[in-house]
């Protein structure tokens, strides 16, 4: 089993690699991705410190990244996992809505879940995480376990790119054209 070897950048925030992959991406113009910022209302602002002390959310955010890989639009929330169970808790209905009605035009969604206790990087398709969701709506379990995912999607290093994402968008991509006109 191939591992995410990010042991030089721990204590880094999973969204900073991030935000650093997608900058190299843009750089190399393969592509566009951008940070969506969650709407907030600051209630009390600190005026010593020139920052926001109290604040409150506008609304609910839909997912953390949005853009376009060479013309697809793509979308993607990260999340972080300290054990081998991952609630569903942590994706909202509003953002399975979102992510499912941006797959229906043409985009494709997905999750980067960083197992921060194996050191794993991982990339959940959404066909993956709404049969997961389709589980736990039925009143089963409502939670998955990394023993139940695909061992092809976890995201294996590379050099230059600290999570290189779009080898595995590539893989979905042949993946949901090897499967047309079946029910996933």
């Amino acid at each position: 089993m191939a591992t995410w070897n990010s042991r030089g950048l721990r204590g880094s925030s999973l969204e900073e690699l991030v935000n650093r992959t997608n900058e190299k991406y843009e750089a190399s113009h393969l592509a566009l991705i951008q940070k969506i910022p969650t709407p907030i209302t600051p209630v009390k602002f600190d005026k010593e410190k020139r920052q926001i002390s109290l604040a409150y959310f506008e609304q609910q955010s839909t997912v953390d990244y949005i853009g376009a890989v060479q013309g697809i639009p793509v979308c993607f929330d990260a999340k972080e996992c300290a054990v081998d169970t991952f609630s569903l808790r942590n994706i909202h209905e509003h953002q399975m809505f979102f992510m499912e009605e941006f797959e229906r035009q043409g985009g494709i969604s997905f999750v980067l879940i960083y197992y921060t206790s194996r050191d794993i990087m991982y990339y959940l398709t959404f066909r993956k995480l709404r049969q997961f969701w389709d589980r736990m709506e039925e009143g089963k379990k409502k939670s998955f376990r990394f023993d139940e995912l695909d061992e092809g999607y976890i995201i294996s290093s590379k050099p230059g790119i600290l999570i290189p994402y779009l080898d595995y968008i590539q893989k979905d991509l042949d993946e949901r054209d090897n499967t047309k006109g079946t029910d996933l």
